[in-house]
């Protein structure tokens, strides 16, 4: 099958699992797919989220810009008002990728709405963390200290501060971060009960963590180590900071970006207007949207379509969403995982050796491929196409030699069957899978670029994935007809740009074979 038409040029790159899916990689996709039409991509945009989200597009691993920085001929990349960002974390993932040739501040447009995320927020993160386990004793819910949900926090506390502070006195500035470094320093020394040790190590933990994460930027020449040494922010005394080098370092780092600090809205609706198409790139994936996820493991932002519009300022209108997962689970954290495989299983022991978190290195768990929640992100959610990455990652190697399992329900202990995501956590946490098999296969597919060159026992096994996510997705309501059901449009076989199958039937007739 041909791909289809975009029936919209604003195009949504979404996740329908738990993150983590290689949402990255549609966009080159994509682009690449309207270049040299009327139609081509012009801007791809941030839509939610911080330096939480780590995405991997053209082999560059990136957190805070936009994936499209990966191509040249797309003229703007812009952060929508929806996200949190660490001025001086744009510079660091900036400086390093303009040396390799890749042109961001020239192309890159800060909304004056995007929220200012600084260290303050860092060592919130920290802070809840060992309050978390040390005083409540609970589960470490795995957060990526890199302070996005403290600066959430400030947005519905009204205290946020936005790129356009960058643009008014620096007076006024000082101010405002003065009043939020108190606030911090409270909450840190009294709520969360961290003491005078503990809180001096947090910088030390912040230098480490910049220094691993910027170790090709130091390797290139483009900082200097000391450029990641947060101890410059500690006070003399506990529970202190030196607020005058802090509003310096951050007024410095927030100034250099003035020329990149205006109307998302505006580019949109003109760029729109001209013809061109519109990405908006999320961070997560439905399943961690702070409202319809699951507490405490969910993000602070909202992570699915409508946000695509509430963070680029736009009307309601017509949206292309494309939704992303991979041939299998993964999660991190202390997520329920009901299709999460054993820990001595084959298959979980060759997939634990490449899933690790692009933001922070963090093994991931690994489970089956579940229906469910992909089939609910469809019905609740909505999406034209589907985007299935790391199918060559389940071909039989080694010890791996099994069949494949699929989860198309949950069952609870009487045995009554439930074929949507409970929305009470007590009840999912009562349920087990109910599985369909799938034979495996051992023939490399990673070289495959049709889908009529897959071996038949993968091409069954797409078939069945998809067949499942819409079994779940229209269970009890009448089903569209074969021409408005989402397509998979790009199946992954391998992590190069390359390695992507396109030409997939139309999902009424890909469905038979499962």
């Amino acid at each position: 099958m041909s791909l289809t038409p975009f029936t919209s040029q604003l195009i949504a790159d979404v996740g329908i699992s738990l993150g983590d899916e290689g949402k990255g990689r549609l966009i080159p996709e994509v682009a690449d797919e309207l270049r040299d039409t009327p139609a081509a991509v012009s801007v791809v945009f941030k839509v939610n989220g911080g330096a939480n989200s780590g995405h991997t597009a053209g082999g560059i691993k990136l957190n805070l810009l936009p994936a499209g920085v990966v191509l040249k001929d797309v003229p703007h990349l812009c952060i929508g008002s929806g996200v949190v960002a660490d001025p001086r974390k744009i510079g660091w993932e900036a400086k390093p990728l303009e040396m390799k040739g890749y042109p961001v501040f020239a192309r890159l447009l800060i909304d004056e709405r995007t929220m200012v995320s600084d260290l303050t927020h860092r060592l919130l993160d920290l802070a809840t963390e060992h309050y978390r386990t040390n005083i409540l004793k609970e589960e470490p819910r795995g957060s990526t200290g890199r302070g996005i949900t403290p600066a959430y926090y400030d947005e519905v506390g009204q205290w946020q501060i936005t790129y356009s502070d960058f643009l008014a006195g620096p007076n006024y500035f000082a101010r405002k971060m003065t009043q939020r470094a108190e606030r911090a320093l409270a909450t840190i020394q009294h709520v969360y009960q961290i003491d005078a040790a503990t809180f001096a190590g947090f910088f030390d933990t912040l230098s480490a963590a910049e220094l691993r994460a910027n170790a090709e930027g130091l390797t290139m020449g483009a900082f200097e180590a000391d450029e990641f040494d947060f101890t410059q922010f500690r006070g003399e005394a506990p529970f202190t900071l030196n607020l005058i080098k802090l509003t310096e370092v951050y007024w410095r780092a927030g100034t250099a970006l003035a020329k990149n600090i205006g109307e998302v809205r505006e580019l949109i609706l003109r760029e729109k207007q001209a013809g061109h198409s519109v990405i908006g790139e999320f961070g997560q994936a439905y399943w961690l949207d702070k409202r319809h996820g699951f507490s405490p493991n969910v993000t602070a932002s909202h992570t699915f379509t409508p946000e695509f519009f509430e963070s680029s300022g736009i009307p309601l209108q017509p949206v292309h969403t494309i939704g992303v997962a991979k041939a299998y689970d993964t999660k991190v954290g202390t997520h329920t995982f009901l299709t999460q495989m054993d820990e001595g299983h084959p298959l979980t022991v060759k997939l634990k050796k490449i899933e690790f978190g692009t933001s922070t290195g963090r093994q991931r768990m690994v489970g089956w491929y579940d229906a469910v929640e992909k089939g609910d992100a469809l019905r609740y959610g909505g999406f034209q196409d589907v985007m299935i990455n790391k199918a060559d990652a389940l071909t039989h190697s080694d010890d791996w030699q099994g069949d494949l399992q699929i989860c198309i329900a949950y069952e609870d202990a009487q045995g009554k069957r439930h074929h949507h995501v409970p929305r009470n956590e007590a009840v999912r946490k009562s349920l087990r899978p109910v599985y369909v098999q799938c034979p495996g296969w051992s023939e490399d597919i990673s070289l495959v670029r049709s889908f009529a060159a897959l071996p038949v026992n993968a091409q069954r096994y797409v078939a069945t994935m998809m067949k499942a996510l819409l079994d779940v997705a229209y269970e009890g309501l009448q089903r569209p007809n074969a021409a408005k059901l989402p397509n998979l449009r790009y199946l992954g076989v391998g992590p190069g740009p390359a390695q992507i199958i396109k030409d997939i039937p139309a999902t009424g007739d890909l469905i038979t074979l499962a």
